[in-house]
């Protein structure tokens, strides 16, 4: 009985511990959702001469370079080019087009006026789940090293899984909020900013792993209980049993001496 419960336990505690790292790097990172953006290429200079717009005219520098758009010529979509992006919670991050590198602005100043109070929520649901499951963590590790008896596995067992379950569900309502944040800043975000195509990134796959090994760990942690209950009561079922039986045998052989001695 105390070797099951022990790896019960442990199972509960690796898959906590991987929904909190999943949880903390999603986070933190920035690739929630990456896709491209269509935006009009740069004028050519001396410093750029590819994938950008000839507005002088002079097309004898730059007559042999394939990826110069003649201004006074061209139309249409010749004249723009998509860019890579990806965005987090925090940040959205755009690739530069005049240099290299990235430039990243904040999330939240590109949400609509309308939806920063749900992004807001968002975040501290997140904050919330994180720190939820550190105390499931906790009090996890505590009934797996420090629990003496039972009886005191038992409590640390049913408020790891109380918390552990509040904590998922918690991540699920930030996750969703999230998604509902985004796809509106793409109709009604910056002009600038808008995509041309996206989807989900792998921050965003790590997000729902997480509440994936939260709510794994919650229902381990709840069959470790029951499991725990069950066996307690049925080991007590059976010595109370024992115990009556070993009284009947008592209080019959005293019957018989009684009458044997009267």
């Amino acid at each position: 009985m105390k070797t099951n419960r022990r790896c019960r336990a442990l199972l509960a505690v690796s898959l906590n511990l991987m929904a909190l790292l999943f949880s903390t790097t999603a986070f933190i990172t920035t690739h929630w959702c990456e896709g491209t953006q269509r935006v009009p290429k740069p004028s050519c200079g001396k410093e750029k001469k590819s994938n950008c717009l000839n507005y002088s005219g002079n097309e004898t520098a730059n007559e042999t370079n394939q990826n110069v758009v003649h201004y006074s010529w061209e139309t249409g979509d010749d004249r723009f080019l998509f860019r890579y992006f990806h965005t987090g919670i925090w940040y959205s991050c755009e690739e530069n087009i005049n240099a290299a590198g990235e430039k990243c602005r904040s999330f939240i100043d590109l949400a609509p006026a309308s939806e920063k109070g749900v992004l807001w929520l968002s975040v501290v649901s997140e904050v919330l789940y994180i720190m939820l499951l550190v105390v499931g963590f906790s009090l996890m590790c505590l009934e797996l090293f420090h629990s003496s008896s039972v009886i005191d596995g038992l409590k640390l067992n049913a408020f790891a899984a109380v918390f552990t379950v509040l904590s998922g569900l918690l991540g699920m309502v930030a996750h969703m909020m999230y998604t509902q944040v985004f796809q509106v800043t793409v109709s009604l975000g910056p002009e600038d900013w808008r995509p041309h195509s996206w989807d989900y990134g792998w921050s965003f796959c790590l997000a729902w792993g997480s509440f994936t090994c939260c709510m794994a760990a919650s229902v381990t942690t709840l069959n470790s209980y029951t499991k725990t209950v069950i066996e307690f009561r049925h080991k007590r079922k059976i010595f109370e049993q024992g115990f009556r039986e070993e009284q009947n045998f008592l209080d019959q052989e005293a019957i018989k001496y009684f009458r044997e001695r009267s």
